[in-house]
């Protein structure tokens, strides 16, 4: 290998033509060469290495449902969803959040159903340890349509797996909260009280909307349906933080913003694994950061790249979210 950079879902090195695999366990990329490719490696491109000959790699492995290998249209769609959840899987190694496939006999990891839509129909959703997402929309044109049905400010595959992983991790981090000494009383002061009826919320929500000046408490409309809603939104944005953030430190990236009264540079400096480090870091460097990138992308007719405001209420969730990272699940 010639050392250059590649990128995340590279199967080739672009300068010297070396054929690669990621290795999970180092977390890099290594010669293809004598190593075991997974074995989606032909049927999504997939470009992570294997533990055994034939096997799937240990992200493909949390997959357990996928879409008829048939339909030519939905594995394309699966593979660019498949491509955002390795994102994930490792973006939650370096915060010590490592997925696990589901053991179904103990109830325990993480199992993902990739299914397939035509008309929209599949519910993507979260339920106690198995997340539905419907591979329709990695297709950027359905996905689009529903954004702006929806009105919502911003739709991904990236961001609706970053959310429900937020709910997956609900009972790791924030249930272990509640043990003796422990922070749950912080986390319904913050997010509120889990314990309400979660249909009702739901059937309030979409009846009437979300409440007036809810921009100041909540990081979007969503957020407000219930507590739950609210913790996977503000875990979703954490992660949008981090590795935004961790991106804009290792191209050394530094940006003045004089309009905040910030006359010399912010320079990203905060790493994905860089897990200890002051919240209040955080938000300093992000926003600089988004100032910046917002009016770089409408200086391209452009969408703000992140479209979305971090009142205080908003910052002592993600602030929340933060802490119980740091202090782990629980075994």
């Amino acid at each position: 290998m010639c050392a250059r950079e590649v990128f995340f879902d590279d199967r080739r090195c672009r300068s010297c033509g070396t054929e690669l695999v990621f290795d999970r366990g180092t977390a890099d990329f290594v010669p293809a060469e004598d190593r075991n490719r997974c074995a989606n490696a032909e049927v999504i491109r997939c470009p992570w290495m294997a533990h055994h000959p034939g096997a799937f790699c240990t992200a493909c492995q949390l997959t357990r449902r996928r879409p008829d290998p048939a339909n030519r249209e939905a594995v394309r769609n699966w593979a660019a969803a498949e491509q955002a959840k390795r994102h994930v899987v490792v973006e939650l190694d370096r915060l010590g959040l490592s997925l696990q496939p589901r053991n179904e006999t103990e109830g325990t990891g993480l199992a993902i159903d990739m299914e397939w839509s035509d008309d929209g129909s599949v519910t993507i959703g979260h339920n106690d340890g198995v997340i539905t997402l419907d591979a329709a929309e990695a297709d950027d044109a359905r996905r689009e349509r529903l954004r702006s049905r929806l009105a919502e400010p911003y739709r991904t595959m990236l961001g609706h797996l970053r959310h429900e992983i937020g709910h997956y991790w609900w009972p790791l981090l924030v249930d272990q909260a509640s043990g003796e000494g422990g922070r749950l009383a912080e986390v319904r002061k913050l997010f509120g009280d889990e314990r309400a009826d979660y249909q009702d919320a739901i059937d309030a929500h979409y009846a009437d909307g979300p409440p007036d000046g809810w921009r100041s408490r909540f990081v979007s409309a969503y957020a407000t349906m219930h507590p739950w809603e609210d913790w996977a939104e503000t875990f979703a944005h954490y992660l949008h933080i981090r590795d935004t953030l961790d991106t804009a430190s290792r191209f050394g990236l530094a940006v003045r913003v004089p309009l905040l009264g910030v006359d010399k540079p912010v320079t990203a400096s905060v790493l994905a694994d860089d897990r200890d480090v002051e919240v209040e870091v955080l938000f300093r460097e992000w926003g600089a950061l988004t100032v910046a990138v917002n009016a770089l992308n409408r200086s391209m007719d452009q969408p703000d790249l992140y479209p979305f405001a971090l009142g205080g209420d908003v910052k002592a969730k993600l602030a929340m979210v933060h802490d119980l990272v740091l202090a782990g699940p629980v075994d």
